[in-house]
């Protein structure tokens, strides 16, 4: 019974926010891709199409048995390596708003940070399993952060310092999760933090988000850096509590850019209001709390890889969501991360709906022990 509540509660919600997610990258784009591209339905048929396609990747992972995860999760981790290091490779990476971030194959762009994401979940799950005995001493604890290291230097090389701190977040958690020392924890947690504090400070481009972060309607900003944020706010403002109507949207007509990926939820509470952006992360705290009952019952049958698993799944979608609606009402500096099943973007929504269907399988596994 618990199970089949279980699945309930994901597939229930994770329709929902596709569904919302269609509505509203048809509703941001229409306007930018006309502009583009003469045809108004240009994103909204290519972000269906990716859903097609996550659909059978997810499909793929509800049949495909866990442990064949466990077992081969040094092969995903090493495919996203080498994903990272081609970025920097000639005429393989491709240059977006100054950024290399996505290999371009025909009409699809890959990102192999969102890849690196899915592969990290199931490698350090599976190393914790491996070295559970061992995880809190020192060896063991620096072999992980030995491999985050390599991959937070090719990540931040393209650069992407939003996608570094969701892996450092992961892996920190997962890790913890499994069972190092608070005070290897704290330490770690410390270290990220002057990392973090240091590549901030040597980027006159991020020190200018954090002072736009700080006052975005400041009269030497506004038109700026604070440009983005700004135009969110005042997004987010005159939805009110029930919005101007599906549609209606103001901002996403050339004032407010990338409406239809990293800022999709000032959009969305512009014409759907605040009871609108309440619903939303309504959906996501039901997906969270199934997916944590899928990881607790995983715990309470001594599956711990797939316990593992299905926690660094939730903390990756939980962070990134909070990450992106904080940067949306000004709570966070402004970062490139999209919203997970509501913002358009090919790599983004097929790892999302692949990472249910492992949780999916990990739930249906469950039920049979």
């Amino acid at each position: 019974m618990t199970s089949e509540r279980n699945n309930l509660l994901i597939l229930v919600s994770f329709v929902g926010l596709l569904t919302m997610g269609l509505i509203m990258v048809s509703s941001a784009s229409i306007f930018i891709a006309d502009e583009m591209t003469g045809n108004p339905f240009h994103f909204i048929s290519r972000q269906m199409l990716f859903i097609a396609i996550g659909l059978m990747a997810m499909l793929f992972f509800m049949v495909l048995p866990s442990d064949f995860l466990f077992k081969s999760d040094w092969i995903f981790m090493l495919l996203s390596i080498i994903l990272l290091i081609a970025l920097f490779i000639p005429d393989v990476g491709t240059s977006v708003n100054g950024s290399i971030r996505w290999i371009r194959l025909g009409p699809i762009n890959i990102q192999p940070s969102e890849i690196c994401k899915f592969s990290l979940i199931l490698y350090i799950s599976g190393y914790s399993v491996r070295r559970l005995s061992e995880i809190d001493t020192l060896r063991s604890f620096l072999k992980p952060l030995l491999l985050l290291f390599i991959i937070a230097i090719l990540i931040m090389g393209q650069p992407d310092l939003g996608s570094t701190a969701i892996i450092c977040l992961l892996v920190v958690s997962i890790l913890f999760y499994a069972g190092i020392s608070f005070f290897q924890f704290s330490l770690l947690s410390l270290m990220i933090a002057l990392l973090g504090f240091v590549a901030i400070s040597r980027s006159p481009m991020r020190i200018a988000r954090v002072m736009a972060y700080m006052d975005p309607f400041d009269k030497d900003v506004v038109l700026n850096s604070g440009y983005q944020l700004s135009n969110s706010l005042i997004s987010i403002g005159q939805g009110g509590w029930f919005g101007l109507g599906l549609g209606n949207s103001f901002q996403k007509d050339f004032f407010l850019p990338e409406a239809h990926t990293d800022f999709i939820f000032a959009i969305l509470v512009e014409e759907l209001g605040v009871a609108g952006g309440l619903f939303l992360l309504g959906l996501f705290v039901v997906l969270f709390i199934g997916i944590l009952r899928v990881s607790l019952d995983s715990f309470s049958k001594e599956r711990l890889f797939q316990g593992y698993v299905a926690y660094g799944i939730l903390i990756l979608i939980a962070a990134q969501s909070l990450f992106n609606i904080a940067v949306n009402i000004g709570l966070l500096p402004t970062k490139g991360l999209t919203l997970p099943f509501i913002s358009y973007g090919g790599t983004s929504i097929i790892i999302m709906m692949s990472l249910i269907g492992i949780v999916l399988r990990i739930n249906n596994e469950n039920k049979l022990i």
